[in-house]
């Protein structure tokens, strides 16, 4: 793989990952006239939940539903400039112009009340643009091996400079397909959040890791995983380093984990062969989810790395996949009880959706 580094006009980077160590030299400049990135994000403590919530009121008028031909992630073509200079690319990745988080985002005030009850602090952090193919009208599922292989080798590059920078404290690669999922911008695409505090699912998962490594003295993903190969029930697609899952408690209608049979603690860690098997295993989830309602399935991916600093070594790497479609043309709604309360209920069990997806692929 070739990695090349350029700038766009208004300052941001852009990485290009080329398939061949031969690929000639992208050098093609960003000819258009961008006002330089005003990220204004905040992010507040709620007292009420200890959560972080992220303010970015500039977000609002980011692209929206553009025509395919002015798609901004297309390669550029003559007269029709677009985020990628070069007319054609393999993997590309470059900083969000309308970021979350951002490294540039200045000191804010320390508190929003007189009572110090709602800490605040800037939203520092990263937000990046995850480009898998030049082919507007292509998907990750329509993908080759190799190119997918690219595309773990981007991400393991991205979590580890991002780990690496001023107060980033989790990494978190993701795809975003379908309009229903809230899509805005349809050529093939992911998202990388570097954010500056550890997330709350991932404060929760460690915190149960970390009770049930006390009591048992094991992991409770390998556990859980070794479980799953045993019985075979909620088994979608398995290689010789993942395997791919209903979790046994799922909350969607479709809904799929991808685990590596070893622990490590995010994708940098991942050895050669383990992500040339995810390849493989991947598509083939893919591939069955697509066939499920014979229409291209809405979804979200998301990686859950180990934080930056802490627990990694309680963390334990895998990809979760779910979708809101419950049935070919309609979606699960998050209602009253998921909303409010977030207390899930799902209108199938997790082994009649695991029965659909091995059927289906």
């Amino acid at each position: 793989m070739k990695r090349t580094v350029r700038h766009l006009a208004d300052g941001r980077e852009i990485i290009y990952f080329d398939e061949r160590p031969d690929a000639p030299a992208g050098t093609a400049e960003d000819t258009r006239d961008l006002p330089p990135v005003a990220a204004t994000s905040e992010i507040r403590l709620d007292p009420l939940s200890g959560e972080w919530v992220a303010m970015a009121a500039h977000r609002q008028t980011r692209t929206y539903k553009p025509p395919a031909d002015l798609c901004p992630l297309c390669p550029s073509k003559p007269g029709k400039p677009s985020e990628i200079p070069e007319s054609d690319y393999d993997v590309v990745v470059f900083e969000n112009r309308f970021p979350s988080f951002s490294q540039g985002v200045s000191e804010s005030p320390s508190t929003v009340d007189d009572l110090g009850l709602v800490p605040t602090a800037p939203g520092r952090g990263r937000c990046e643009v995850v480009c898998f193919t030049s082919d507007h009208n292509g998907s990750f599922a329509g993908l080759p091996p190799s190119r997918v292989r690219t595309v773990m080798d981007a991400w393991a590059d991205r979590t580890a400079e991002l780990s690496a920078m001023d107060g980033i404290e989790q990494v978190f690669p993701f795809e975003n397909r379908g309009e229903e999922i809230g899509v805005t911008l349809h050529h093939p695409h992911g998202q990388i959040y570097g954010y500056p505090f550890v997330t709350p699912k991932t404060q929760r998962a460690l915190e149960v890791a970390r009770s049930y490594q006390e009591l048992h003295g094991r992991p409770v993903l390998g556990d859980v995983l070794a479980a799953e190969r045993k019985v075979g029930t909620r088994v979608v697609a398995e290689g010789e380093h993942w395997t791919a899952f209903v979790p046994p408690a799922a909350r969607w209608p479709v809904h799929v984990l991808l685990v590596p049979h070893r622990q490590v603690p995010d994708i940098p860690a991942l050895s050669a062969d383990e992500r040339d098997d995810f390849a493989e295993v991947y598509l083939r989830v893919l591939h069955s989810c697509d066939r499920l309602y014979d229409r291209p399935l809405p979804y979200i991916a998301s990686w859950n790395q180990a934080p930056v600093r802490t627990g990694r070594d309680l963390g334990w790497l895998h990809l979760e996949l779910f979708s809101v479609l419950r049935s070919k043309d309609k979606l699960k709604y998050l209602a009253g009880s998921e909303s409010g309360m977030a207390v899930w209920i799902n209108d199938a069990t997790p082994e009649q959706i695991a029965d659909r997806l091995r059927a289906a692929g």
